[in-house]
C-alpha cells in the first residue's frame, strides 16, 4: 500500500484553514489528519498531529503559530506558516517560488515556509524582478494601492459584512490601515529589497473574494531609461514559464475588476500607461494566490508533487 504525505491543518476552522481543508479533501495524494473536534484546543493533541505529519498547515493568529512551532519535535516535520509571525524571519524560507528559481529551490527542500500576505504578494509580483533587474531603484519611494473583498477581514469581518442588519456605510470601500503600520508592510519592504517602506493605503470592499494592488511608477525615477514596454518585457520575461504568473497589457476598455482572479491561483498582473507615468496592477483572489491556494502551491513543491495539484 503507497504511504501518502501526511498533511495537518492546525486552525482548521479559520478562513484559510477552511480553504485549505476544501482544496486538499479531493484529493486522493495525501492523507489528512483531522482532530476530534472535541480535542481542538487540546495542545498535547494538537502536538500529536503535528509531529506525526510530513506538513503541517499553520491557520492561527500569530501569537498562537509561534506557540504551534514549539509543540513541533519531528525533525521531519515540514511547516507551512500561514501567520505573518515569520514572514521576515530568515531561519523560514518565504514561500513565494515565483520570485526567483533560487527560491523555489529554497522551497522544494524547506522545513519552515512562511506563506506571503495577500497584499504582498501583489505588490512584490511587480516590484521585486524590478527590483532584481535593475530597472526600479532599491530607494525608490513606492506608494502602493489596493482593494480587497471583505474575506480578508477574518471571521468577525464576514460576519459584520453579511449580516442582514449591518451599517449602511459597508455598502461603500473603506480605507484603513491609516497609521501606514499594516503588518504586510515589513514583508513588502524586505522581500523588494527596498530601502524604504511604501506608503501603503489598503481598502476593504462589499465583494466577498478577489484583490487588486496598484503600484503607480514615473518612468524618469527609474533606471536603465525604461519606458512602458521595457518594464512589460521585463515582467513578461521574467514569469515566461510560471503557471499561476501572467503578464498583459491593460484590457482595451480600460476597467480592471478585483474579482477577475477570483476562485483561481491566478495572479495576472496588468501594465498600462503612458512615456512618463505608468500604472501596475496584480489581481488576485485573497483567498487563493494570496493565502489557500500559494499555501498549497508551497506544499506540492515541497513534497515534489505536480505544482498545480488540486489548483
Amino acid at each position: 500500500m503507497e504511504n501518502k504525505p501526511k498533511i495537518y491543518i492546525d486552525g482548521k476552522d479559520g478562513t484559510t484553514g477552511l480553504q485549505i481543508y476544501d482544496r486538499l479533501g479531493k484529493r486522493g495524494d495525501i492523507e489528512l489528519l483531522l482532530i476530534d473536534e472535541a480535542k481542538r484546543k487540546d495542545a498535547s493533541e494538537r502536538k500529536r498531529l503535528i509531529n506525526a505529519a510530513d506538513i503541517v498547515f499553520l491557520c492561527l493568529p500569530d501569537d498562537a503559530a509561534v506557540e504551534a512551532v514549539k509543540l513541533c519535535e519531528n525533525p521531519d516535520t515540514r511547516i507551512i506558516d500561514a501567520s505573518t509571525a515569520h514572514r521576515t524571519n530568515d531561519a523560514w524560507d518565504y514561500g513565494f517560488p515565483e520570485l526567483s528559481k533560487e527560491r523555489r529551490s529554497a522551497v522544494a527542500v524547506s522545513k519552515r515556509v512562511a506563506n506571503p500576505g495577500c497584499y504582498a504578494t501583489g505588490m512584490l509580483a511587480i516590484t521585486a524582478p524590478l527590483v532584481a533587474c535593475g530597472i526600479l531603484p532599491h530607494d525608490y519611494l513606492l506608494v502602493v494601492h489596493a482593494v480587497s473583498g471583505y474575506s480578508g477581514a477574518g471571521k468577525k469581518g464576514i460576519a459584520q459584512y453579511e449580516d442582514t442588519n449591518r451599517d449602511g456605510s459597508l455598502i461603500s470601500p473603506r480605507q484603513y490601515g491609516l497609521t501606514q503600520a499594516h503588518k504586510h508592510l515589513p514583508e513588502m519592504q524586505k522581500l523588494a529589497g527596498l530601502v524604504n517602506a511604501p506608503s501603503f493605503d489598503p481598502y476593504i470592499c462589499d465583494f466577498y473574494a478577489g484583490m487588486t494592488v496598484t503600484v503607480p511608477l514615473f518612468t524618469r525615477l527609474l533606471n536603465k531609461n525604461a519606458d512602458l514596454n521595457a518594464v512589460f518585457e521585463a515582467l513578461a520575461k521574467h514569469y515566461e514559464n510560471e503557471r499561476f504568473v501572467e503578464v498583459k497589457h491593460a484590457p482595451e476598455d480600460g476597467f480592471i475588476p478585483a474579482t477577475g482572479n477570483t476562485g483561481t491561483n491566478m495572479l495576472t498582473i496588468y501594465i498600462s500607461g503612458n512615456h512618463e507615468r505608468l500604472t501596475l496592477v496584480s489581481s488576485l483572489d485573497n483567498l487563493g494566490k494570496g493565502a489557500s491556494g500559494a499555501a498549497v502551491q508551497n506544499m506540492n513543491i515541497m513534497l515534489g508533487l505536480p505544482e498545480e495539484a488540486g489548483l
